[in-house]
């Protein structure tokens, strides 16, 4: 198998997750698919392990589902900010209406006031009106929601990404183990093939040995029934292989074409070993505590429910807005035509405070000061359960190294028992007996070692998964 290059992701800065990955030199995510059929590229080549994890990150479904919540939660972010950006609105209205009232004010002759006193005319009824103004408000103060909401807005921003880097690690996961298991299966069909093949040879030889009349029938039925006992094995293996690749392809988010039939033909590049992994346990957990997503998530869930507690108490304070702005209307009382305009301009500042609103603000800050409590319960309780999967993923690796350590010699071992035990029937001194004895456990050997082998690999996925560790460069 290709050596994997393993990078750490402790802790997610401010920039985009896509900056991240590119650091790491994976593509962006692109507006990918994830009901789109298998193309044919992916069963004209080999697949390897890290073709696999670029595949998943293109088109995998709860990937791109991810990607699509996190922008979502930008969506979030600014109107989270917007508490702290000027409002511009703008507003206006056009009215004609017939029930109107003459204002009683008659025309007045040029003179009526004085020798060069002008004319005024009546006042006509108002049949038509409009007015429209445009108008910035600034909130300057509002005890202290502002700042706290700048806060919010960033922190939700941070939350974001790490909730969307748990995603990517998760599935990245569930791929390594998917592809894992159908190198297992494919292994398993060559083990079983192989049992197959000898068990037949040893039917054949038992048939010309009785035919020649050196064996009873006997010896002839029992190889028969030992053949007949190993190819449902050889059965339940090749099921297994099909179906572990029908499940590889969903998980890197592809349907299987129609006209595929049951046996996907999806090659695999890479094999299933046993490279030398060492790590403490206490150097384990201590990465898990600085790197997991999950849990800087929650300590970011944690500061929000405190700037939760800042906006709930601002409404014990007043709210001090900026305003200005500029509108225009038709005159009511000084012409009858309807474009004889008024317009300027207005500017100002206006205070709210809500003196007492039933105990409404009490009970808002007594709410988020309980959620706020409660969060730092969650964060407690995630650094619990992520040093418990820590042990128990370190736990298992362990088991899993021992066992392969278990199995170094076994097979050569059992295939040294058989070659003697053919030999010594040969010669006379052994039984049909010891040879399937033999057979038997070589064959349990083999399977031994692949499923080692497997549980190896996956052991230490699970194992990188719960210290935090993703795999996002492959080595060439």
């Amino acid at each position: 198998m290709k050596k994997l290059r393993i990078v750490a992701t402790a802790k997610i800065p401010f920039a985009a997750v896509f900056l991240l990955m590119l650091s790491a030199g994976v593509p962006p995510l692109r507006a990918g698919n994830a009901d789109a059929n298998m193309p044919p590229s992916l069963l004209a080549k080999p697949l390897s392990l890290a073709d696999a994890l670029d595949v998943a990150l293109q088109h995998n479904g709860a990937i791109l589902k991810g990607k699509h919540d996190l922008e979502a939660q930008y969506g979030v972010v600014v109107q989270t900010r917007a508490i702290a950006i000027p409002h511009v609105t703008a507003n206006g209205n056009y009215q004609h209406t017939t029930e109107v009232e003459a204002v009683p004010i008659p025309n007045i002759p040029a003179g009526a006031f004085g020798p060069n006193s002008p004319a005024i005319p009546g006042v006509a009824p108002i049949y038509d009106s409009w007015a429209a103004n445009v108008q910035v408000t600034q909130t300057i103060y509002q005890g202290g929601q502002v700042l706290s909401s700048l806060r919010a807005a960033r922190l939700t921003k941070d939350q974001a990404l790490l909730d969307y880097q748990t995603v990517i690690a998760d599935n990245l996961l569930a791929v390594r183990v998917a592809y894992y298991d159908v190198l297992l299966a494919a292994e398993q069909i060559v083990v079983n093939e192989a049992s197959v093949k000898l068990l037949t040879q040893q039917r054949d030889d038992q048939k010309r040995r009785f035919d020649a009349g050196t064996v009873p029938r006997f010896n002839v039925l029992q190889a028969e029934v030992e053949l007949a006992n190993e190819r449902p094995k050889l059965i339940q293996a090749q099921n297994n292989y099909r179906i572990s690749k029908n499940n590889l392809v969903n998980t890197l988010g592809y349907h299987v074409p129609r006209n595929i039939q049951e046996d996907i033909p999806l090659q695999l590049t890479d094999k299933l070993d046993a490279e030398p992994y060492k790590i403490e346990m206490s150097v384990a957990v201590g990465k898990a505590l600085e790197n997991r997503s999950e849990l800087a998530s929650l300590r970011k869930q944690e500061l929000l429910r405190k700037e939760g507690v800042t906006s709930a108490q601002s409404n014990y304070k007043p709210t001090l807005q900026l305003f200005g702005g500029y509108g225009a209307r038709n005159a009511q009382f000084i012409s009858d035509d309807p474009g004889y305009t008024i317009h300027g301009a207005t500017a100002g500042a206006q205070v709210t405070w809500n003196i007492f609103d039933g105990l409404m603000t009490k009970g808002k800050a007594e709410q988020a000061r309980a959620l706020h409590e409660g969060s730092k319960v969650d964060v407690d309780n995630e650094e619990r359960s992520i040093e418990l999967e820590v042990r128990t993923d370190y736990s298992n690796f362990i088991e899993a190294s021992e066992t392969l350590e278990s199995q170094k010699k076994v097979q050569e071992e059992a295939e040294e028992a058989l070659r003697l035990a053919k030999a010594r029937a040969d010669a006379g001194t052994g039984t049909q007996l010891d040879v399937l004895s033999a057979q038997t456990s070589l064959t349990q050997a083999r399977s031994t070692q692949v499923q080692a082998l497997h549980d190896y690999d996956v052991a230490r996925a699970r194992l990188e998964r719960a210290m935090g560790i993703n795999i996002m460069q492959t080595m060439k």
